[in-house]
């Protein structure tokens, strides 16, 4: 079983920053990891990706603000947020195992969520 935890989430003030951290217990090379989230009421939704091959995919929402990046040996997954706005406020979870980009339907290993939360 592959285990996911997440840490970095927090309060910060509107055009704040913060960067989470997911550490993976076990090498998912060639695969898709990536970031969702989750707000209350609403359903989940990708937010960026690192594909098999390295290469990036963000959602329109975050793209220019939010960039993910991995340490491949420490197996650690980041999401680096910057000029965060309430609308970003949400759960966020880091996944592994996936197969498209920002469908979670794809992904097979879960963190358990950290929070984020931005106020105005």
């Amino acid at each position: 079983q592959v285990q996911l935890v997440e840490s970095g989430g927090g309060s910060v003030q509107s055009g704040g920053s913060l960067r989470l951290s997911c550490v993976v217990s076990r090498n998912m090379a060639g695969t898709y990891m990536g970031w969702f989230r989750q707000a209350p009421g609403k359903e989940r939704e990708g937010v960026a990706c690192i594909k098999p091959r390295g290469n990036t995919g963000y959602s329109d929402s975050v793209k220019g603000r939010f960039t993910i990046s991995q340490d491949k040996s420490t197996q650690t997954l980041y999401l680096q947020m910057n000029n965060l706005n309430p609308e970003d406020t949400a759960m966020y979870y880091c996944a592994a195992g996936g197969t498209a980009c920002l469908s979670d339907r794809g992904y097979m290993y879960w963190g358990q969520g950290t929070q984020v939360t931005v106020s105005s």
